[in-house]
C-alpha cells in the first residue's frame, strides 16, 4: 500500500485539496510506493500568505537567534543523517554513500549559514562630509520561494533555504514531484530545531505549482535549478512578474586529457565523475577530450576495465557503486541518446542498454556506457544527456580542445588532467566556465565560495550559496547620517557635494 504524502504549510502537514496527484516510484524496484499531491494556485497562495504573515517578525529577528535555529537544524540533520539518506535513496535510487555525501555538501551550506551575524555586516564610513557618516546594511526581500531537481532532493534545497531563512526570509519550496519526501522531512526538523510557523513552507505539483510561484505577486525572489530550458522559462518569467530570479541550468561538463596526464588517475577520476550518482548530475563530467589520438587510445584502454569493474544494483545494497535512473521514462530517454549515439557513427566501447538485475528486473536500470571517437557534430555530444554516458574526443591539440570547450552552449563546469603547470593555469584563464577543476573532475565550490556557471548554464546575475547566496538573499541599504551640532549652512540647490 503506498503513502500518501501532504505539503507542509505553516508549520503543519496538510492534506493536498486540488484532487490531482502524481505517482512517486521506488526506481528500484519500479514500483509505486507513494502519491504525492499536485497543488492549485489557491494552495499556493495558502502557503504564500503563511510566508508573508510570518515574514515581519521574522525579518526582525536578531541574526544570532535566527542563526541558532539554522544551528539546532545543522544539528538534527547529523543525528538523523542514515534516515535522511534512505529517504533519498528510496525515491531517488542513488546508493546510500552517494546520498550521504550530497546531504553533507549540503550541510556544508547550513553551516555556512550559521555565520550569518557576520555575514551580514555592512560597512561604515566616518566623516565622508562635515559631520556626516554613512553606513550600509543588507536587509531581508521577505518572502523567497526555491524550486529543486530531481537529482538532489536534498543538498540543492539545502544551497538555497538556509541562507535564505538566516538572512531574515521566509521560504517556498516547491520540490521534484519525483523524489518529494525529503522536503517534507527537511520541515520537520526545521519545526524541531524551533523555525516559527510559516517561515518554511513546502507546496508539491507540476507547472500548475511553478506557475503560481512565478506569477504570485508577494514573492520577491526565486532560485532554481533544472534544465536549460526550464531555467529560461523561470527566469524570464519570473523576471516579467518583477521578481528577482537565479536559475541554473543544464550542462555537458568536458575534461581535457594532456599526453603528460596521470593516466591512472585521470581515469579514476573520470569513471567518479561520469558515472557517480548513475550520471545524474549537473557537473558530471560526460566528455573527455583527448589530447591526440594517441591520448586517446591509451585513455580508452585505461576505462575500460575500471568501468567493467563498477557495481550497479539497487542503492540500498552495500556492495552497489551504481544505483538505477530515476524513472522510467528518464531510462528511455538515455538509452534513447545512446541508440542515437550509434546511428550517428560514434564507436560504443562498452554498452550498458541491455543490463538486467536477478530481483530487480522492473527497476531502471542501465550500465556504464563508453563512446570514442565522438565528434561535436553529434547530438550525444551537444546535448545534455544526464545519464552514465561518457563521450571521448578527439582533438589535434591543446589549442584545439580549448576551443572545443568554450564552444559548447554550456558553461556550468570543466577539467583538465595534466602535469603541466603553465597549460593548467592557461586553461583556468582561458575556459569560458563558470568552475573549472585541474587535476579535480567535479570542481563543485565549497560552501563559502559560490556555484554557478556561464553562457546557458545560468541565469541571472547571482550565483549559488557563499556570499552570492547572501547577496541574491538581501536587498543593500545605504545611509548617509548627519546629527545635529549647531552648524547652520543655509539652503543649497546645488547637486549635494560631501567633502
Amino acid at each position: 500500500m503506498s503513502e500518501t504524502l501532504s505539503h507542509w504549510i505553516n508549520g503543519q502537514s496538510v492534506a493536498g485539496g486540488s484532487g490531482r496527484t502524481g505517482n512517486v516510484f521506488n526506481p528500484a524496484i519500479g514500483e509505486k510506493i507513494a502519491e504525492v499531491p499536485f497543488a492549485s494556485v489557491d494552495e499556493v497562495a495558502r502557503a504564500v500568505a503563511a510566508a508573508k504573515a510570518a515574514s515581519p517578525e521574522w525579518a526582525s529577528t536578531p541574526a544570532i537567534r535566527r542563526a541558532r535555529m539554522i544551528f539546532k537544524f545543522k544539528e538534527l540533520i547529523e543525528a538523523n543523517m542514515n534516515e535522511f539518506a534512505q529517504i533519498v535513496t528510496r525515491e531517488h535510487g542513488k546508493v546510500l554513500s552517494d546520498a550521504m555525501g550530497s546531504i553533507t555538501r549540503g550541510l556544508e551550506v547550513v553551516e555556512f549559514a550559521c555565520g550569518i551575524p557576520h555575514l551580514l555586516k555592512g560597512e561604515f564610513s566616518e566623516a565622508v562630509g562635515t559631520g556626516v557618516d554613512s553606513y550600509s546594511m543588507r536587509q531581508p526581500l521577505g518572502v523567497v520561494a526555491g524550486i529543486t531537481p530531481f537529482n538532489f532532493p536534498a543538498m540543492v534545497p539545502m544551497w538555497m533555504f538556509p541562507i535564505s531563512l538566516a538572512c531574515g526570509n521566509t521560504f517556498i519550496l516547491k520540490p521534484s514531484e519525483k523524489d518529494p519526501s525529503a522536503a517534507n522531512y527537511m520541515a520537520e526538523l526545521l519545526k524541531e530545531a524551533g523555525c516559527p510557523k510559516g517561515v518554511f513552507n513546502v507546496v508539491h505539483g507540476d507547472k500548475i505549482a511553478v506557475d503560481a510561484v512565478l506569477e504570485h505577486p508577494d514573492i520577491a525572489a526565486i532560485s532554481f535549478v533544472g534544465s536549460t530550458p526550464i531555467a529560461e522559462y523561470i527566469y524570464a518569467t519570473g523576471c516579467s512578474h518583477g521578481k528577482r530570479v537565479q536559475a541554473l541550468g543544464g550542462a555537458k561538463n568536458h575534461a581535457i586529457v594532456l599526453p603528460d596526464a596521470d593516466l591512472d588517475m585521470t581515469s579514476d577520476a573520470l569513471v567518479s565523475a561520469a558515472y557517480g550518482s548513475a550520471g545524474e548530475r549537473c557537473m558530471a563530467v560526460s566528455v573527455a577530450v583527448a589530447v591526440g589520438d594517441k591520448a586517446g587510445d591509451a585513455l580508452i584502454e585505461s576505462l575500460k576495465p575500471k568501468i567493467e569493474q563498477i557495481k550497479v544494483g539497487p542503492g540500498t545494497d552495500a556492495d552497489s557503486e551504481m544505483g538505477p535512473l530515476v524513472s522510467k521514462v528518464h531510462l528511455d530517454k538515455v538509452r534513447g541518446y545512446v541508440d542515437h549515439g550509434v546511428s550517428e557513427g560514434a564507436n560504443l566501447v562498452m554498452d550498458g542498454r541491455d543490463l538486467k538485475l536477478q530481483g530487480y528486473e522492473n527497476g531502471y536500470f542501465i550500465g556504464p556506457c563508453l563512446f570514442d571517437h565522438v565528434t561535436p557534430e553529434m547530438k550525444i555530444y551537444k546535448e545534455e544527456i544526464f545519464g552514465p554516458v561518457l563521450s571521448v574526443v578527439r582533438a589535434p591539440d591543446y589549442d584545439a580542445a580549448v576551443k572545443m570547450v568554450n564552444d559548447h552552449e554550456f558553461g556550468n563546469g570543466t577539467a583538465i588532467f595534466t602535469r603541466d603547470g603553465d597549460a593548467a593555469r592557461d586553461f583556468a584563464s582561458q575556459a569560458e566556465i563558470g568552475m573549472v577543476g585541474v587535476n579535480v573532475p567535479i570542481p563543485v565550490p565549497v560552501a563559502y565560495h559560490s556555484f554557478g556557471g556561464w553562457k546557458r548554464s545560468l541565469f541571472g546575475d547571482h550565483n549559488m550559496h557563499g556570499m552570492e547566496g547572501v547577496r541574491f538573499s538581501t536587498k543593500m541599504k545605504t545611509i548617509t547620517a548627519r546629527w545635529p551640532t549647531g552648524i547652520r549652512s543655509g539652503v543649497d540647490l546645488s547637486f549635494p557635494m560631501m567633502g
